[in-house]
């Protein structure tokens, strides 16, 4: 599973980050605007799952489930 955080280093980027930390979720970290913006990202943190982009309370119940 491939796990990618698009964050800036915003308050609701750390919660989110936190989170996948507790629960021991291995992802990587893109903080390259342009690519965001390319995926069409204009609201961050969104969390990629497998190419699926998650937006921050979408994220929050899927690391929740797991």
């Amino acid at each position: 599973m491939k796990i990618i955080l698009y964050s800036t280093g915003c308050p609701k980027c750390k919660v989110l980050k936190h989170k996948l930390e507790e629960k021991g979720i291995a992802y990587t970290e893109n903080n390259t605007v342009d690519e965001m913006l390319s995926l069409g990202i204009v609201q961050v943190p969104v969390l990629s799952v497998d190419g699926e982009l998650l937006d921050f309370q979408t994220a929050n119940q899927w690391v929740n489930q797991h």
